[in-house]
């Protein structure tokens, strides 16, 4: 799955484009916010997501040595379906975790999201502002390397593609479902699809706080039947108030690099 690491960076490159010459990234980057963002892309790339990879494939090497390509035979898709709900399912209580450890002992686990978290702004750069010992305990590369190992590397292939795909969809800053949920005549139909698909509001509901701005819900990537189902739904009604989170931002290489590096939270 590593090779289609090329697409993900075209389609990434192309919609920070667009939002550039729309004028949607002028002024709002401290310098801070751009070493985070380049440094937390170089390290994922070059280290910390190819050796998960190779951890995950030897975990399963290890505990299931006689599955090997077990589910090779069964159809496409099927699997492909499969796969993609029990992915999202599995990321909704990773993430959902992620944010309710935050001021208990199990902190660290809030604090390797945090950092995609701690910009004041959302737009397509914040799927690369991401800490990279995430990739370790974030539970996508978990099912993706599981299904791979039983012979669908199609399937998680495809499930990868997908899932980046909606995720650059629903942090990008445009919002084509805010004009839906204004107009009289689609505002029914969208509430409705809301309740089973994730929106750009949705998301960006979940990066805010302040009125519409709801950190603690909307955890799903796709799926937002799953926090409805699960009580963490929050349709909303329009843009967060602030992006971010409220208070200080931590430093720049605690971001980067925790748990390897604890710096105390210092005020702008």
């Amino acid at each position: 799955m590593m090779a289609y690491g090329q697409y993900f960076l075209a389609a990434g490159i192309l919609v920070f484009l667009i939002e550039v010459l729309a004028g949607r990234h002028r002024g709002i980057y401290r310098k801070e916010d751009i070493a985070v963002t380049v440094l937390c892309q170089l390290l994922g790339s070059a280290a910390a997501r190819p050796l998960s990879a190779l951890l995950i494939s030897s975990f399963f090497s290890f505990v299931l040595p006689a599955h090997r390509g077990a589910l090779a035979a069964v159809p496409f898709w099927p699997v492909f379906i499969t796969v993609l709900i029990l992915t999202d399912l599995a990321f909704y209580w990773g993430h959902r975790l992620a944010h309710r450890s935050q001021n208990t002992r199990h902190a660290w686990f809030w604090k390797l999201h945090r950092t995609h978290h701690a910009g004041k702004y959302l737009n397509v750069t914040v799927t690369a502002r991401i800490n990279p010992f995430w990739s370790f305990v974030v539970p996508t590369p978990w099912v993706l390397g599981l299904a791979t190992y039983l012979g669908q590397e199609k399937a998680a292939a495809m499930t990868l593609l997908v899932t980046f795909g909606w995720n650059l969809l629903t942090h990008s800053h445009f919002r084509w479902d805010d004009a839906l949920r204004r107009n009289p005549y689609t505002r029914i139909p969208m509430a409705v699809l809301e309740h089973f698909i994730v929106t750009p509001g949705i998301h960006h509901t979940h990066h805010g706080y302040g009125k519409d701005g709801k950190s603690y819900r909307n955890f799903a990537v796709m799926f937002s039947w799953i926090d409805w189902m699960f009580g963490t739904l929050h349709i909303p009604q329009g843009r967060p108030t602030h992006y971010g989170l409220p208070g200080p931002q931590p430093h720049w290489a605690e971001e980067v690099l925790y748990p390897m590096v604890r710096i105390r939270r210092r005020a702008d």
